[in-house]
């Protein structure tokens, strides 16, 4: 039997394949198009073998997919540790931030991600797994806002509403963000989406205190 430090040291190492198959593969489909590049471009670009890349990955769909995923995942951590007393249109501002935040951790990867994103938006068949993938997260959001406001999400519109009001807002942003926009700018972008939303996000009864 491995022992913990074994099986993390493993873990690791299959993190870090995963992640130079993902990163090779981004920077083909956003330099050359998502129908040109198939997958021997990309393990050819990754120094590995197809045998390796399906290891990890499906298809060169799946690896957007996984992209997706994991520039979103911090959205419902971070609206659960959201201050409870917080208007909802604050916490989902800050729930929102976190995939775009991680998106400008360094200027490379702002405008890797970017293409990246207009990428799956003008491609049919990635924007349909954003699409498939938003019906997860407005599920996961419409919880969440469900137990901040005490409600029940079953029988109260407002969670669900709201979720897909806030994921309206994210893909707002998304489609507007161009070339060159710094973080300020796009935190800017972010805040107009809100402002838009926020009345119907803020309306009397939706607050944590009610109920």
């Amino acid at each position: 039997m491995r022992s913990g430090t074994d099986r993390s040291l493993a873990e690791r190492k299959r993190q870090l394949v995963a992640d130079e198959l993902r990163d090779a593969a981004l920077m083909l489909l956003a330099t050359k198009g998502f129908d040109v590049v198939t997958v021997d471009d990309i393990v050819a670009a990754a120094g590995m073998s197809r045998r390796t890349f399906f290891r990890y990955f499906a298809s060169k769909e799946d690896v957007v997919v996984r992209f997706l995923a994991d520039t979103s995942g911090g959205i419902i951590t971070e609206l659960a540790a959201r201050p409870s007393a917080e208007p909802p249109s604050v916490a989902l501002r800050h729930a929102l931030w976190v995939p775009l935040a991680a998106c400008n951790d360094h200027p490379e990867h702002s405008e890797r991600a970017r293409v990246v994103v207009r990428l799956i938006l003008d491609t049919p068949a990635l924007h349909a797994r954003w699409l498939e993938r938003q019906i997860q997260w407005r599920a996961e959001l419409a919880a969440e806002l469900a137990n901040r406001c005490g409600l029940d999400p079953h029988t109260d519109p407002y969670p669900r509403m709201a979720a897909g009001m806030a994921l309206l807002a994210l893909d707002t942003v998304l489609q507007q963000w161009q070339p060159g926009d710094d973080e300020q700018h796009l935190a800017e972008l972010m805040d107009r989406a809100i402002a838009v939303v926020a009345p119907a996000l803020d309306v009397s009864g939706a607050s944590p205190d009610a109920g």
